[in-house]
């Protein structure tokens, strides 16, 4: 944990990364709407895509254990230790593999649609739409994972094999077509908004927290966002006293 309060933690990145989906929901629904004249069902608005993605993306991570993948890679770990193989022995292959396997993405499908605000009766209760935006794998770990994979070399998953008729009931309703690659179904289209906006917030925010950790300068940063603007201007006006991330915004808005 860092004392900096600059510094982005898991709550500031989910709330980031809602952000950005929710602009990039809007945007993809007005370009459907302009270019398929029709694009959108009647009564649905961009705003509302938007919406969608946006709850979604508050919801990406929350199944993540302590300390991200190092906590997945820890309770992989532990699963192949002598002292948890009388567990496993007593549950099916499929269940076995979800442990040895285990996946922060699974236990969020499962928190979703099982155990938070209603056990058992439909979890938190969220739409068809924003549970396939959330689903950035909406297959089961078999045919994917082998449990004799090293812990560090797990194919990801989204849905433990407990949860396998909430994913049939999710695929049924948005008409999600069955996936040739893996024990499950194609993504829903706004998943990769999802991933996308998740992406971003990744690239970026830890160019700026490199910053206000003086792991990184200004200029590097500066330079490497100009490469990806495709620009670079011979000089930059800006006011006498401005924050790391309005000088980085800066960038984006030079002359």
């Amino acid at each position: 944990m860092t004392n900096q309060l600059g510094i982005h933690t898991r709550l500031t990145h989910s709330l980031e990364v809602s952000s950005i989906g929710r602009s990039l929901g809007m945007m993809t629904a007005e370009k459907l709407h302009d270019k398929l004249g029709n694009g959108l069902l009647a009564g649905v608005s961009p705003s509302d895509i938007g919406v969608i993605v946006q709850a979604a993306c508050l919801a990406h991570d929350i199944g993540n254990p302590p300390f991200g993948h190092a906590g997945e890679y820890a309770i992989r770990d532990w699963f192949r230790q002598p002292d948890p193989q009388a567990i496993l022995q007593k549950l099916s292959s499929n269940e076995r593999l979800d442990l040895l396997a285990y996946e922060g993405n699974a236990q969020g499908f499962r928190l979703l649609v099982r155990n938070e605000h209603h056990p058992d009766k439909g979890g938190m209760r969220l739409t068809c739409a924003t549970l396939g935006a959330f689903m950035k794998y909406p297959w089961l770990a078999t045919h994917s994972n082998d449990a004799n994979d090293n812990a560090h070399n797990v194919q990801k998953f989204g849905c433990f094999y407990s949860e396998t008729s909430q994913l049939e009931e999710l695929a049924a309703c948005l008409h999600l077509p069955r996936s040739t690659h893996h024990d499950g179904f194609a993504r829903h289209p706004l998943a990769y908004l999802l991933e996308a906006a998740d992406d971003i917030c990744y690239a970026l925010i830890d160019l700026e927290d490199g910053i206000n950790l003086n792991m990184l300068t200004y200029s590097e940063v500066a330079t490497i966002f100009y490469e990806l603007i495709g620009e670079h201007p011979d000089s930059v006006s800006l006011p006498v006293h401005m924050s790391v991330r309005q000088s980085l915004a800066s960038c984006d808005h030079a002359p």
